[in-house]
């Protein structure tokens, strides 16, 4: 329950303050509560579009490793022009349980969720 929202009578009117914030979220826009939860939430769960993108790029990776397209994460990395650190960081999205794939895929992950899948990806010590 919101704690801060004010009610006043002015005349005939009823007047009522509830504190929000817009907060935009894979191209959405969400009204937050200051308390960070959502105060209307969407009809359809909609699966955050950075994670789906890394997923995708991990499940390329692993393919082209196992296909011996690039036959080290280096040469990889090389090719598409970015850190060896960040693709080894990805690579670890092909390493997800298929439960917690499905569960990003549909929308449905939740905030720990998705904090623990980004921590382990952000990670050093996989």
């Amino acid at each position: 329950m919101i704690q801060s929202v004010e009610t006043r009578l002015e005349g005939n009117t009823l007047v009522v303050r509830i504190p929000m914030r817009f907060q935009r979220r894979g191209g959405r826009k969400r009204i937050v509560a200051p308390d960070g939860t959502e105060l209307a939430p969407s009809s359809k769960p909609q699966p955050d579009g950075t994670l789906v993108k890394a997923l995708a790029r991990a499940w390329r990776w692993q393919r082209m490793l196992e296909s011996a397209e690039y036959g080290t994460l280096a040469e990889l990395a090389d090719t598409e022009r970015i850190s060896r650190s960040y693709v080894s960081r990805v690579l670890r999205l092909a390493l997800l349980a298929p439960e917690i794939v499905e569960r990003i895929l549909n929308g449905r992950p939740t905030a720990q969720l998705t904090h623990e899948v980004i921590g382990w990806l952000l990670s050093s010590d996989g």
